[in-house]
């Protein structure tokens, strides 16, 4: 069952790992893609995938920590598909490696322009679009790191990853009367580019009670159902699919 027929999305950081899985399995699902991230040409690929299985998709190369990045997101979505009906605000950063101490005012603004703050831009754009529509959804990609669990050297992400979760719980309390539902899905180690070696790997599995790390489509699983009428009386939630890692802390 095509679970999005009809639906127009938004997928930030598009290009690789969770938001590339994301980006084909809604796709998949029936909903009309506009794309974003930086890496122009992993965009592309992505998008001949998706056309060559019947699918429509349109790209916007751009940084999210700019606002004209996101108006032009929205603005593709309403001139090439006619409205705006899911937003997912995946793009982020680890940041910083580093403890507390050691990090930058600088790195530390970085991290949470491009982890919060775009979020922020993101769902500023695209409100006003989902409104016209009566109803809508937005999902950002917050993390166990800083919500269930603190990890040496990730202050800055866990704060920044953290932090989403009051933007959720803000949007809902503006919005969700209007149609809006605004909720956070928050992955355990995933499986992507960022996961590291092997052995980071093996580490990170031992983190979670099923023993074992995510694969991307395990996530875009998770956020099909946010994004789909299947969660339509969830607003305002923390979707941890973590692999039991919140449970075992």
């Amino acid at each position: 069952m095509a679970l999005l027929d009809g639906k127009v999305a938004i997928v930030t950081g598009a290009s690789s790992g969770i938001g590339r899985a994301t980006a084909l399995m809604f796709a998949a699902h029936g909903a009309a893609m506009v794309l974003t991230a930086r890496r122009g040409a992993l965009l592309e690929e992505i998008a001949s995938t998706i056309r060559h299985d019947g699918g429509e998709v349109e790209l916007v190369v751009g940084d999210i920590t700019q606002a004209q990045t996101h108006e032009r997101l929205v603005a593709v979505a309403l001139n090439r598909f006619g409205g705006l009906d899911i937003a997912v605000n995946n793009a982020g950063i680890i940041g910083p490696l580093k403890p507390l101490v050691a990090i930058s005012p600088e790195e530390w603004q970085h991290t949470l322009q491009t982890n919060l703050t775009a979020a922020f831009l993101g769902a500023r754009s695209q409100i006003p679009a989902m409104l016209t529509r009566g109803s809508g959804s937005l999902i950002f990609t917050s993390s166990f790191v800083g919500t269930s669990a603190g990890l040496p050297g990730m202050a800055a992400y866990g704060a920044s990853k953290a932090a989403l979760m009051g933007l959720v719980k803000g949007i809902t309390a503006d919005y969700a009367a209007q149609g809006i539902r605004a909720n956070a899905l928050l992955p355990g180690g995933t499986d992507t580019d960022i996961a590291g070696d092997p052995s980071t790997k093996e580490w990170a599995a031992g983190l979670h009670a099923l023993k074992r790390i995510a694969q991307a489509d395990e996530i875009a699983s998770a956020a099909l159902f946010l994004a789909s009428p299947l969660s339509s009386f969830v607003a305002g939630s923390a979707l941890f699919a973590d692999g039991g890692n919140a449970a075992v802390k």
